[in-house]
C-alpha cells in the first residue's frame, strides 16, 4: 500500500501498525512524535494503531542540545 511520510510517497506492508513502520524505517520509537492524518498517535497506542491505504503520517524527531 502507498502512504505519504513526511510529504513523500512511500510503500508500508499490509496490515503494518506505526511500530511495524518505524522498525522497518530504523526509527527509535523513544525520541520521536507520530502523526497520523494530523492526529498524534500516543506511544502506548503504536503497537495498535493500523495504517491505511493513502494515509498521511509525519515522524518529528526529538534532538537535545544545550
Amino acid at each position: 500500500m502507498q502512504i505519504v511520510l513526511n510529504g513523500e510517497s512511500v510503500e508500508a506492508a499490509v496490515g503494518s501498525t506505526v511500530a511495524t513502520l518505524l522498525k522497518q524505517l530504523g526509527i527509535s520509537r523513544e525520541r520521536v512524535a507520530v502523526e497520523l492524518n494530523t492526529d498524534i498517535v500516543p506511544k502506548a497506542g503504536y503497537e495498535t494503531q493500523l495504517i491505511a491505504d493513502g494515509d498521511k503520517i509525519e515522524i518529528v524527531h526529538f534532538v537535545g542540545g544545550g
